[in-house]
Formats: C-alpha cells, structure tokens, sequence
C-alpha cells in the first residue's frame, strides 16, 4: 500500500487576464503583480505551482519575467491554456466571439490545430522550454484536442472534471456547450486514441481535477440539474466538491482532501485562476479583504496537506507516472 504521505499535491493556476467573466473586449493581465505572494506561500510549504499560461499572459512582460525566475528556480512549471476566441490565428466564428466565448472544439479541425500550434511556440520562446502540460479553456477537451496535442509534443492534460456536465455553459450559438464529464475518471489515467474518458495504453496522461460527489449527487444527480430544485439539494448536500476555493469553501476543502486520503486518492489537484489572486480580478474576490481571507484559508489548507502529501508539478507527476501503461483501475 502507497504511503500516503508521498501522495502528489498538484496546484494549477490558469494564468488568463483579468476578470474574463465579465467578458471584456479589451483584456488586462494586471492580475500579474499579484502572483509573487501566492508564489511565496507554496513555497513556504514546498509546493510547485504550475502556471498554465494562455496567450495574454504570453504577452505580458510581468508574466514572463516573474514566470522565468520560477522556472530558474525549478519552484514550478509553466504550461499551455488556450481560449480560443483572442488566441491566434483570430478566425471569427460567431457573430462576436468576446461576448459568446466559444469552445476551441467547436472550431474547424485545421484551426484547431495552428491555434494550439501558435499558442505552444509562442510559449516556448517565451520560456525557453518545451510545453509538456495543458489544460483546456473553459474545460471543453475530446479526443480529436488530444490527439493535436500530442502532435505538439504535449504529455499531460488537466481538463477533465469528473462528474461536471458543461453541456449547459454555451459557447457558440446553436452549439451543444461545453464538454460532459459526468462519467469520466476521478484517478489519472492514459488516454486512449479514441475516446478522452477510456483508459488505455498511450502516451498523453489525463490528471483530473479534484472533485468528489456528494451521497444525495450519486442517488439522485437529477436533483442537481433541475433549477427549482439545485438550491434546495445544495443546501442538503452540495453535489460537487472541488479542490477550488471560489467553488468551495474551506470546510468543504479540506473534507474533500481528507476524504480523498481515506480513499488512497493517487493525487490531489488544486486550481485557481491567476485573476482570483487579485483585487477586483474575478467575481469570488471582490477587494483586498477578499484576498487576505482566501490566503487565511490557503495557508490553513496547505498546511493540512504539507503533512502527508508532496508537492509535485505536472511533468514531475508524469515522469512519476511510467512510460505511457495504463494505471491502477480510474474507477
């Protein structure tokens, strides 16, 4: 049996502009004088951030230098984030993509591809390495996304998000929303070349999102999905857990985490957005005040999970994770 204080902490920061669910027309990356401090707190607790850069944060000069001295310091990793509508090559495919924010899969095959093709060299010139780890914007990932992947060299992916059915998060109009992961794995696994939820023998590692479901979710997730119904169930139970703190609070953390302890969980992965760090940055985290109680609540959680889990990025879990065969049974 695996000690379990070796098990793999994994903290993924999608580094994205400032405040993208108000949908602005003109994105900021102010966002980026704010991550030193949360740098500093993993560190304390030697935990290594991986930063999953999109292209605005490519762009920002204060990104890349403070991105540069993490990866000097191997105190991180920085890998790939892609939204698709302002990532070139700019192909227009609604009517106004800054307001509908469309899924990268809801484009054409070929754009697909010099966009994810675009996104990594920036990056790479950027860093000065190659990009390994990926997560998908707004979540929307299939099998054709990972096959591209690969194609560019990619050995991880972070964007499923077991039990969570994005159907209902439109992107283009007339389109069928984002991508529905209610069946899929909880526990790493490859892979396979013809489905992003079956596990098989392949060379891209999906590390899901932490997320556990509630007693009343899996008797009667339907309750769930009804609106006059969610609010009362939520206040019940709450369906889903993530390792999330704009989506969770602390309790709820750290039961999630403990939960996952008691169940051999093979990794714990956490995620904020880069923009939730910062004042003003994201509907959660209105004001300073805001801020200074999420890091209250951070250094509490991470010191909890300091005793008995390890810090670890993406390509460090991956390596870790052997040569490409399938892992312990995902369900």
């Amino acid at each position: 049996m695996r000690d379990m204080s070796d098990t793999p902490f994994i903290i993924t920061i999608d580094a994205e502009g400032d405040d993208l669910w108000a949908r602005p027309r003109e994105i900021t990356t102010r966002n980026a004088d704010y991550l030193p401090r949360f740098q500093a707190l993993c560190e304390r607790f030697r935990f290594k951030p991986v930063y999953l850069a999109n292209y605005e944060m490519a762009m920002s000069g204060v990104f890349v230098e403070f991105a540069r001295d993490v990866l000097a310091r191997g105190a991180g990793e920085i890998g790939m984030h892609l939204h698709a509508w302002n990532s070139p090559p700019l192909e227009p495919l609604t009517g106004d993509d800054f307001r509908f924010q469309p899924y990268l899969i809801e484009y054409p095959e070929p754009v697909m591809k010099e966009k994810i093709s675009t996104l990594t060299r920036l990056l790479e010139d950027r860093f000065g390495e190659e990009m390994v780890s990926h997560r998908a914007g707004r979540w929307a990932f299939d099998g054709r996304y990972a096959a591209m992947l690969l194609e560019e060299g990619y050995r991880v992916d972070c964007s499923v998000t077991p039990g969570v059915d994005w159907r209902e998060c439109a992107g283009a109009p007339g389109g069928n929303g984002g991508s529905d992961y209610t069946a899929f794995p909880d526990r790493p696994y490859f892979l396979g070349p013809s489905s992003a939820s079956l596990p098989a023998t392949g060379a891209l590692l999906e590390v899901p999102m932490t997320i556990r479901s509630s007693g009343l979710y899996r008797c009667a997730s339907w309750a769930y999905r009804i609106p006059l119904l969610r609010r009362a169930a939520n206040r019940i139970s709450p369906g889903l857990s993530w390792l999330y703190p704009a989506q969770s609070d602390l309790d709820t953390m750290l039961q999630t985490t403990r939960r996952a302890r008691v169940e051999g969980a093979a990794h714990l992965e956490f995620m904020l957005h880069s923009s939730e760090l910062m004042p003003g940055g994201s509907p959660a985290f209105r004001d300073a005040s805001d801020i200074d109680r999420l890091y209250e609540h951070l250094e509490i959680l991470f010191e909890d999970l300091s005793g008995w889990c390890c810090g670890m990025t993406l390509k460090e879990f991956h390596a870790r994770s052997g040569n490409g065969e399938p892992l312990n049974d995902p369900h």
